[in-house]
């Protein structure tokens, strides 16, 4: 889809549904919060607006046709996700979740025929969940450090490790789990290989669950897995080939999840403008304000920056059609995404004085989730590194003593190019000069 800074009639009207149903039915319900928790509450509540949402046209819109999506593209993703970004829970009810969302690609890209009508079709309906099981205690998600053994015994794999932060370990009906099956494999990208495991099997234990920031629990686990035996059909793509099949899931996953830090951070910068027009003080509002102004100014253009930003890569990723040609601008956004989240969270809480930092406002939340997008899908100092060697690949080293650019040099060339052309300027014009009268 070509973008001229318009979007075209018909995908507008779709936007427009979009934010009403968001702004109608979704945030009312996500303000519930653990009372959505309750048995029975997600049949009786988010099982109806999924089923809105389906009838739209708008069910799991990054799945192309042959999988069940509408095949939108990246650039229209973007554009949908600022809108789902405002709302925590607004990507299940558009069944577009993490992890399932990756999950379920990595599933249609490698799965055999029969892991895919096993596997991923009641995934992207919505009827089962799943499970990220790749992050260890100990090396976090550097692949070349895992310590989680698969070996091949009588014809199975035997799973022996532990997992932390195994994102939806809760309430998951199966596990996409990444074990060494080659330690002694020369190339070290090559030793790792990922299965499918249903959580239920013998030898999965949930040890605790992990939530993000000060509270108790939550729904990231801590797993181990004990002598889990699976068949050879539980191999996920090929044997050693996790770090092929991670690329195609976490590329995406990065676009994604700053496409909806967008939403977030427009949230956020809207909650702000409306404190600061609203709150008196002796001397005005906030928004008399000229250090406040200067606050809203800078959150404005790191917003609109940011955007920009993330629209162009997706629009780069259809262009293309290979997240490997988009490498820098992935990166990029995955690298400005917590910084500009970050830096606009802060600044509303604090326009909103104590009750910003209270667990009466969202702005906490928000500060968190910041944090968090600087780690989750690899680091921001690693994409920083990845960054700066697709930039640098397209420069060429000066080997001379003074570099071409040199200012000496460049006069120097210039007299070569021009210089006969300037001597017989210079010596018309002394011409003209001795003929004029005294």
């Amino acid at each position: 889809m070509a973008w001229d800074f318009e979007t075209d009639p018909e995908f507008q009207k779709k936007l427009d549904w979009i934010e009403e149903f968001m702004e109608e039915k979704v945030e009312p319900l996500s303000n519930l919060g653990r009372a959505l928790m309750v048995p029975g509450a997600r049949e009786k509540f988010i099982k109806p607006l999924q089923d809105e949402v389906k009838a739209q046209g708008l069910w799991a819109c990054h799945l192309g046709p042959e999988l069940g999506g509408q095949g939108f593209g990246q650039l229209k993703l973007g554009l949908m996700n600022e809108k789902l970004g405002r709302v925590g829970l607004a990507p299940s009810v558009f069944g577009c979740q993490a992890p399932d969302t990756g999950n379920a690609e990595i599933i249609a890209h490698y799965g055999t025929p029969e892991q895919k009508e096993k596997w991923l079709w009641p995934l992207l309906n919505g009827d089962i969940r799943s499970a990220f099981s790749m992050s260890e205690p100990a090396g976090g998600s550097d692949p070349t450090t895992f310590k989680t053994r698969a070996e091949l015994k009588n014809g199975k794999w035997v799973i022996n490790g532990e997992k932390y932060f195994s994102s939806g370990g809760y309430g998951s009906t199966i596990l996409i789990v990444y074990a060494v099956t080659d330690p002694d494999h020369k190339d070290i990208h090559q030793k790792t290989s990922i299965f499918i495991v249903p959580t239920k099997t013998p030898g999965v234990e949930i040890l605790r669950g992990i939530g993000v920031g000060a509270g108790e629990g939550g729904g990231h686990a801590y797993m181990r897995y004990t002598d889990v035996e699976v068949g050879p059909e539980a191999l996920l793509g090929p044997r050693g080939g996790a770090f092929l099949v991670a690329q195609t899931r976490l590329s995406g996953g990065r676009v994604h999840h700053a496409m909806r830090t967008v939403g977030a951070c427009q949230k956020a910068f809207d909650l702000m403008c409306r404190r600061a027009v609203s709150r008196q003080t002796r001397d005005g509002r906030l928004a008399d304000l000229a250090v406040v102004q200067e606050q809203i100014c800078d959150s404005w253009i790191a917003l609109q920056s940011f955007r920009l930003l993330v629209l162009r890569t997706a629009w780069l990723i259809d262009k293309h059609k290979d997240y490997n040609l988009v490498r820098k601008d992935i990166a990029a956004i995955k690298v400005a995404m917590p910084k500009v989240y970050h830096d606009i969270a802060t600044t509303a809480a604090h326009l909103h004085g104590a009750m910003g930092v209270s667990n009466e406002m969202p702005f906490m939340g928000m500060v968190t989730s910041a944090l968090v997008m600087g780690i989750a899908d690899g680091p921001t100092e690693v994409h920083k590194v990845t960054v700066a060697k697709q930039v640098l690949k397209d420069y060429k080293p000066d080997n001379d003593l003074f570099p071409s650019y040199h200012l000496p040099k460049l006069k120097e060339a210039a007299l070569d190019k021009y210089g006969s052309a300037i001597d017989e300027l210079k010596a018309e014009a002394a011409k003209m000069r001795s003929t004029e009268p005294a």
